[in-house]
């Protein structure tokens, strides 16, 4: 099950943070970072991305204010980074992530 969460902005909209596997199949996880006007438009820009199967049930892995703040000064608002774990590797935007061909 993906851990992932949301956190509502004054402004009404919100920014969601899901982990998922990588779409290359390599065994890794990518978490995802949307800004949209609600939740289910954020999960909509992800499976229009080919991320079918996405769905945020609870909100257990909320984003962290530095995620939050990535997103909201990305022009896409839309970023992934491989490992969440590791601080050291910086955000990509999203026509960076690898597919599977």
């Amino acid at each position: 099950m993906p851990g992932g969460g949301f956190c509502k902005l004054p402004g009404g909209s919100v920014v969601v943070a899901i982990g998922l596997p990588s779409p290359a199949g390599d065994g890794a996880t990518v978490r995802f970072l949307v800004h949209a006007a609600n939740r289910a438009r954020a999960l909509t820009r992800l499976r229009n991305l080919g991320l079918r199967a996405v769905y945020l049930r609870g909100n257990a892995e909320p984003p962290t204010p530095d995620e939050i703040t990535a997103v909201l000064h990305h022009p896409d608002g839309l970023l992934w980074r491989s490992s969440p774990g590791t601080a050291q590797e910086l955000w990509h935007p999203i026509r960076t992530l690898p597919t599977v061909s």
